[in-house]
């Protein structure tokens, strides 16, 4: 896997390839349906499978705090992208040298210039450039005459609706991990490197490995029973705190973990954490002594909820094992989930 920060650093061998351009935010299974479908062209070609990214995403670029909340950072959804068949990743910096390009110039630049793209997967109502005026119309004009075929997407739906980025984090912010997992085709999961903070926790008796989040929109907020996977791959029923710790007065937000009957030094190391079930929104209490008093409680609930899973914490993890619902891939895109300048994905 090659990541290519911009055009710049493109190398002649990375040039000539099927590309594919959007957000991608979460990999989630109808981005899945979209690198199948290249790498089948890639695969007939015999040139990498190259897939066009932003940092910043531009709704993140154009609304700032507004933006959607992202479901994937980069570096876990170059990961993802591999993993599902990304030879390459070329990350665009979003700037107002990139907004300013007209469709015609981001044709002639990115995908001409820069790429020498192949073959090329987008959604037939894909538009893109700073007068609008680039689409799929365009795309298949310039390369018809520049020899590069242009194809859309296939739509994946799930119980008749089209999966998207936006649908996931409507579930996730529900709580309905389950149904998320199936969009997703796996669990949805935090990551990060546990630091050492105030070590407030140890003070009444709930140490927390504590892991800082970007300072942007979360996509969960508040008190989760979660199971935690240590680098060893050891799986330990927890509690988490996802938000800015208003007892506190955190100004960063931050993913605070309380292994249930665990004890060990984990400064340094990364966890992986998944949400399973939600057990209440963030509050303000008052003191710590109100504080500790509801931590207690959010411990018994989730000793409850894993009490009560069948198979044991390693399987408590809600997985997209059963389909929900008749699931579809079809070429009539309905929607831009991987489009460049407007899209949820």
């Amino acid at each position: 896997m090659h990541v290519i920060r911009g055009l710049h650093n493109l190398t002649p061998s990375q040039r000539g390839c099927v590309a594919t351009i959007g957000n991608f935010d979460g990999v989630h299974r109808g981005h899945q349906a979209i690198l199948q479908q290249c790498r089948e062209h890639a695969a007939r070609l015999g040139v990498p499978l190259t897939v066009v990214v932003f940092e910043p995403q531009p709704r993140e670029f154009f609304a700032g705090d507004q933006a959607p909340p992202r479901l994937t950072r980069l570096r876990e959804k170059v990961r993802l992208l591999r993993d599902h068949g990304a030879e390459q990743v070329l990350c665009l910096p979003f700037n107002d040298a990139l907004r300013s390009l007209t469709g015609r110039q981001f044709i002639d630049q990115v995908l001409i210039q820069g790429l020498n793209v192949r073959h090329l997967v987008v959604g037939d109502d894909f538009r893109f450039g700073c007068d609008r005026q680039g689409d799929f119309e365009l795309l298949e004009a310039v390369g018809s005459h520049h020899g590069f075929g242009v194809e859309n997407t296939h739509t994946f739906t799930v119980a008749g609706e089209r999966v998207s980025s936006t649908r996931v984090r409507t579930l996730l912010a529900s709580g309905n991990f389950e149904v998320a997992a199936r969009l997703l085709g796996r669990a949805y999961s935090l990551h990060g490197r546990v630091v050492r903070d105030q070590q407030l926790g140890r003070t009444i008796g709930v140490p927390t490995a504590n892991l800082p989040l970007l300072p942007q929109p979360l996509t969960l907020r508040g008190v989760f029973a979660v199971v935690a996977e240590l680098p060893n791959g050891a799986r330990l029923p927890a509690v988490a705190n996802v938000g800015f710790r208003p007892t506190v007065g955190a100004k960063r937000p931050t993913l605070e973990v309380h292994l249930l009957d665990f004890s060990g030094d984990l400064y340094g190391q990364r966890l992986t954490v998944y949400p399973c079930a939600r057990l209440r929104g963030e509050v303000k209490f008052d003191d710590f002594d109100a504080l500790k008093a509801q931590i207690q409680h959010d411990q018994a609930r989730a000793r409850r909820y894993f009490a009560a899973a069948e198979a044991g914490v390693a399987l408590t993890l809600p997985l997209a094992s059963a389909p929900l619902g008749r699931e579809t891939a079809s070429s009539d895109f309905t929607s831009a989930d991987n489009d460049a300048d407007a899209n949820d994905g």
